[in-house]
């Protein structure tokens, strides 16, 4: 039996060396053919597209002129015309103020004129014949001026008493009543142009290179009804405010109506101006100080470094790190190596991107 087994030993002990050894160099070549395999990817051709960043402020509505109706001087209420809530035409008399000393003043000055006037022409005469000196005569002619001088004066006055629409509009609610004394500090009523309503608002002053004159902003007067209009931008104030730093503008409502004073909800599209690269969330790879993203050069991938910018949905802006026309991975980044072999599977465009996230998310859901 010891014999047998002695054979038997003997003619296994070569074999078991060459057995294991190819078992292992098997294991060794089956994983070399693993590493070597290239990552099947899908990519996308990187192209400038426009951006969609919008920007929502508040904002006020205001008339397209409005004042204060006041007088200019003093005195008492003679005539009150200040239909409140109505229509009134540019000129219209809105109130006078009692000027019945003005007019006397005026009546006074023109029976003065007349004597000096008469006194002018009889020392213009003793002039002619050496009567009297050429002073006396000036003095007479100084007179005559003067009085002429006081009246046109005085007639401003009058006129100042007869208070006018300044332009035409809609009054507000009267403050005074008739008969009542009132100064230049008076408010009688109020006027407003509604017939075109124009919206004040303000953004911040890193925004200030996108407003310019002519710009067509979206504006929400309604946020339960949602409804929406266009304003139209006339002009901006050319400095921004020191304690806020922001910019001033005011732009023409269109499309919609709503009272002055109101509060509206102002959206700026501000990625319009501007083209840039976008890619899928998916295909950024964060990291402690960067972000990178995956791109295929002469078959290889290669990790890059990028600057990201404004975020839409489910694309982002890449500011700064991938070029026009490179090759971006889109699929498959988990998988991806530096420098190692990828297998392009497809190209795919944008809106092949869209839909394939917009499936994403529905079976999520």
């Amino acid at each position: 039996m010891q014999h047998f087994v002695k054979i038997i030993f003997l003619f296994v002990s070569p074999v078991l060396p060459l057995f294991f050894s190819s078992c292992k160099g098997g294991e060794k070549d089956k994983g070399k053919g693993r590493g070597n395999a290239p990552v099947v990817v899908d990519i996308m051709i990187a192209s400038p597209e426009p951006v969609r960043n919008i920007l929502e402020v508040n904002g006020t509505v205001v008339a397209n002129e409005f004042t204060e109706i006041r007088p200019e001087v003093s005195g008492r209420l003679t005539y009150l015309n200040i239909p409140e809530g109505s229509p009134v035409s540019q000129g219209t008399v809105l109130a006078r103020i009692n000027s019945a000393d003005l007019a006397a003043q005026v009546a006074k000055s023109k029976v003065q004129l007349d004597l000096a006037e008469k006194t002018v022409d009889r020392f213009k005469q003793l002039l002619d014949v050496s009567g009297i000196n050429q002073s006396d005569y000036d003095a007479a002619v100084n007179q005559v001026n003067s009085l002429k001088a006081d009246m046109v004066y005085t007639q401003t006055l009058i006129d100042k008493t007869v208070i006018r629409a300044p332009f035409s509009g809609v009054l507000g609610l009267r403050q005074v009543s008739p008969g009542a004394y009132v100064s230049p500090a008076t408010i009688l009523a109020t006027i407003q142009q509604t017939s075109q309503a124009k919206i004040d608002f303000t953004l911040p002053e890193t925004y200030g290179n996108i407003i310019k004159k002519g710009l067509v902003v979206e504006v929400e007067t309604d946020a339960a009804g949602n409804e929406r209009g266009r304003a139209v931008v006339l002009a901006t104030e050319p400095g921004a405010n020191t304690d806020t730093r922001n910019l001033k503008v005011r732009a023409l409502l269109q499309g919609v109506k709503s009272n002055p004073g109101g509060f509206v909800k102002v959206f700026i599209d501000e990625g319009k101006t501007r083209n840039s690269v976008k890619v899928p969330a998916n295909a950024i790879i964060p990291d402690d100080k960067n972000n990178q993203l995956v791109v295929v050069k002469n078959g290889k991938a290669h990790f890059v470094n990028v600057r990201t910018g404004v975020r839409e949905s489910d694309m982002i802006e890449i500011l700064d790190g991938v070029q026009t026309g490179d090759s971006v991975v889109v699929s498959g980044v988990l998988f991806v190596r530096p420098k190692s072999d990828v297998k392009i599977n497809s190209v795919k465009t944008q809106a092949q991107l869209a839909t394939d996230q917009s499936k994403d998310s529905s079976i999520n859901k």
